[in-house]
């Protein structure tokens, strides 16, 4: 009787083999498409990072234009710096709605390179500079110094601050756009507002970057 038993719990070696065959079909699946994951990710921070890399970033050709049909150009006249070159932060950028605080540097110092910070431009004029436009470039990615990877996130009426030689610039995004990376960018703004500009790669789309235009609506002492 107990052996009639064993022999019906017995699994046939037939079904054992297909058991182990379809778990490691699964298991198989399931490292294969990690590891494709994986490589897409490292696909996108690898092109992602070709716009923003060495000295394309630092010798970016910007034109800055009017919004109007015209097209009137603005001739760009950065903040002039006599004293010493700093490499500490002279400065902080805070975006409240993706929790991002980052502080800048001097244009001139070394450390202003976007693979160690979020990089001023070099025709920016700082926010204290009336009707000027401050213009800021980041990495998005999943690297370590990708501090501008969640800004697609954000949209117009957004808030953004500026906390600079004491005083804290609120600015509200008015236009968001998208541009091929060809080493040239354009800026459209209102050449009567003080602007701030934000540049970074594109989310999911390694050929284009993203221009995102605020303009300064308040001034709060700190």
């Amino acid at each position: 009787m107990d052996k009639k038993l064993d022999s019906k719990k017995r699994v046939s070696p037939s079904v054992t083999a297909f058991i182990g065959a379809f778990i490691t079909l699964v298991g198989g699946f399931f490292l294969s498409y990690n590891y494709i994951q994986s490589q897409k990710v490292l696909a996108y921070d690898y092109m992602a990072s070709t716009f923003y890399d060495g000295n394309v970033v630092e010798n970016l050709q910007v034109e800055i234009l009017s919004e109007e049909e015209d097209n009137t150009r603005e001739e760009i006249k950065p903040t002039e710096f006599t004293g010493e070159i700093r490499d500490d932060y002279i400065g902080y950028l805070t975006i409240p709605k993706i929790n991002l605080t980052k502080g800048f540097l001097d244009y001139r110092s070394s450390e202003n390179h976007v693979d160690k910070n979020i990089l001023v431009v070099a025709g920016s004029n700082y926010p204290d500079t009336e009707k000027g436009n401050f213009i800021i470039a980041g990495h998005s990615g999943t690297g370590w110094n990708s501090f501008f990877n969640d800004l697609f996130r954000l949209g117009r009426g957004d808030k953004i601050y500026i906390s600079y030689l004491g005083k804290k610039y609120e600015y509200e995004i008015v236009n968001i756009y998208t541009q091929p990376k060809t080493g040239k960018l354009a800026i459209y703004r209102d050449f009567d507002k003080t602007t701030l500009t934000l540049i970074t790669c594109t989310n999911d789309d390694s050929t284009t970057q993203t221009v995102y235009i605020s303009e300064l609506t308040n001034i709060i002492e700190e």
